[in-house]
Parts: structure tokens; sequence; C-alpha cells
């Protein structure tokens, strides 16, 4: 029988960070294959309970009730385009109140800084002007990324769903394959893992749905208080963007200022907008985010901003999105394997009442 090689700890560590840093290696350099890969990984998941009723309950084949499962999400997330497509032509029919308050929100502006920062009015437009031209000279450049990303998002949503419906699939293909790379008396364990990602997927993705449900909620309820037209409109778009971390919220409120100004351009009212995007900023990161979805999740918050960052600087929006998930998915691994526990540990947000050094005195040799 050939006994395991046992590894000192140095070794060990050694072996996991290059183990850690080729992966990372990997997905940046195939960050635009990849991603698509996990974002329909993730929505298969989801989909799964509804693929297993329609082709265990009602018997539906496997490839009819992958196509009904892709197609119904398909559908929800074009109601959603084609609501706020409604909604945004009505904004643009009144762009010339925009455009009027605008103006007169700017002017404003200039009155505020020339009274309490004694700036004339024509060193600010001269300031502006500079500013303007630099922001042209990049233009060129700015359209052609821009080209290239909205290229590269026409072709994810026509490739995502393909893969999702694949893995739905071959879903029984893949267990298969896991099987057979791991040995016998590990199938248990296996098994354990696996579903234990199937929960913790599911319960993340639906935490985020209920999340959105919320902030929409609460923003719209907000904007209808202060007396923003198209609150509605403006609250599903802040409770949309909040799944971006960090940049979404930001995102959403400057929509929603631009919006506010079909309405009238009074400070008083983007003063009451500003006020109630904290608020449910504050509500949202202090309330829902600690209740929902970090106690289906179990990462800490140290972690989870470290992955973030990493994932954005990875693959943009889409790696700050799947940065929660992957982590979720390594730290249930990471729990099952012996000698990868302290990891999953580390990533938990499990604290400690009171940890004391237990230090043994050595016998007094004679």
């Amino acid at each position: 029988m050939i006994r395991p090689i046992q590894l000192p700890f140095y070794a060990k560590l050694c072996f996991s960070l290059l183990i850690l840093i080729c992966f990372a290696f990997i997905f940046c350099l195939g960050k635009d294959i990849i991603t698509p890969v996990l974002m329909a990984f993730l929505f298969a998941v989801l989909l799964l309970p509804i693929f297993s009723f329609l082709k265990v309950k009602l018997k539906f084949p496997r490839h009819i009730a992958a196509a009904f499962c892709v197609l119904l999400f398909a559908a929800f997330i074009v109601g959603i385009l084609v609501f706020i497509s409604y909604q945004v032509k009505d904004i643009a029919s009144d762009f010339d109140t925009i455009k009027k308050n605008i103006n007169a929100f700017i002017i404003e502006i200039h009155k505020f800084i020339n009274e309490n920062f004694h700036v004339s009015i024509g060193e600010q437009k001269k300031y502006l002007d500079t500013v303007t031209k630099d922001s042209v000279k990049n233009s060129n450049a700015s359209i052609g990324s821009f080209i290239i990303s909205l290229s590269d998002l026409l072709l994810d949503c026509t490739i995502i769903p393909i893969y999702t419906f694949l893995f739905l699939i071959y879903k029984d293909h893949f267990i298969l394959f896991l099987a057979k790379l791991v040995n016998k008396e590990d199938h248990t364990k296996l098994k354990d893992i696996l579903s234990q990602i199937k929960v913790s997927i599911n319960n993340y993705i639906v935490s985020l749905i209920l999340e959105m449900i919320i902030v929409s909620v609460l923003t719209g309820l907000g904007l209808y208080i202060v007396g923003v037209k198209y609150f509605i409109l403006l609250g599903l778009i802040t409770g949309i963007l909040n799944l971006i971390p960090y940049i979404g919220i930001a995102i959403a409120g400057v929509i929603t200022l631009f919006a506010s100004l079909t309405g009238t351009g009074e400070t008083s009212i983007i003063i009451s907008i500003l006020i109630v995007n904290v608020i449910v900023q504050l509500i949202d990161n202090n309330l829902l985010v600690p209740l929902i979805i970090n106690s289906k999740v179990e990462i800490n918050a140290f972690v989870s901003i470290i992955g973030i960052i990493v994932g954005g600087a990875a693959a943009g929006i889409s790696g700050m999105f799947l940065a929660i998930p992957l982590l979720a998915i390594l730290k249930i691994i990471f729990d099952r394997i012996e000698s990868l526990e302290a990891w999953g540990y580390l990533m938990g947000n499990h604290v400690p009442r009171k940890f004391t050094w237990r230090i043994r005195r050595a016998k007094a040799e004679n």
C-alpha cells in the first residue's frame, strides 16, 4: 500500500498559493470566455428547481424542459427591459423641460460658487470650456471602447442563454465527470459539496432578488414622497443597479438626478433625492445585506470586499457580480477538505467569543 506523502506546512502553503495564482492567471487570460460560462452556470443553478419539476413531475423531455426554463427566464428579463424602455420614452418626451431645468440649475450653481468662493461666472465658464475641450480630444477613444463594450454585451446576451440551456441538459453528465475524478470513498463528500453549492447559489440569487425588490420599493416610495416624477421607474432602476457593488448606486443616483429635472430644477428637490438615496443605502448596507445576503453565503465582509475589488479588476462589472458566489463555492469546498479547512474558516463570518493561547509548561529537567 502506498503511503501518502506528508508535506511540511510551508510546502503546502506554497502549493496552495501557486494553484491560486494559476487559476487567477487563467481567469484573467480567458475572462471573455470564462465569465459568460460562470454567469450561465449561476442561472442554470437558479433554474434547476423549475427544470427538475418540469422533467420529473410533468414528464417533459429534457430538451423541452431546458428550453422552457431558458425562455421563461429570458421573458422575465425582456419584460423588465420593455417596461423600462416605455418609461424612458416618456422621459425623452420631456427633453426640452430637462434642458431648461439643467440650464436653470447650472445658473444656480454658478451663483452659489460666485457668492461663497468669490469665483466669477466668467472664470467658471472658462474652466468648463477647458475641461470640455480636453474631453472632446478623448471622445474618439471613448466611442471606440463603448462600441467594443456594446458588441461584447450583445454577444454575451446571445451566448449565455445557450450555455444555460446546455448546462441544464448535461447536468448529470457533468456530475458523473466529477464523480470519475475522485475516489469512490469520497463520493459522499462530493455529493455533499454539490448539494451545498446548489443551496448556497440559490439562496444567494434569491436573496439578491429580494434585496432588489426591497430597495426598489423603498427608493420609489421615498422619491414619491419628495415629489419626483417617474418614481416607479427610478426606484426599479435603483434596485437593479444596486446589484452592481459600489458603482451601481452611484450610477442610479446620477440617473435619478437627471430624471428629476423633468419636473423642476430646484436645488431642494435634488438635495431631497440625495437624502433619499443615502437613507436607502444606509438601510441596505446595515440591515438588508447582513440579514438577507451575508446570512446566506456566510462570507465575512473583509473577504467579500477584497473579492469584489479583485473581481472588478479582473473582469469588470461581471467579475464584481460573480465574486460573492464564487467565494461561497470556494468556502464550501474548503470547509469539506481537511487540508484546506483553515482557509474556509478564514473566509467565514464565525467570530469566536473568546480565544486564549494555551501554553503547556515543559517539565523541568533534573
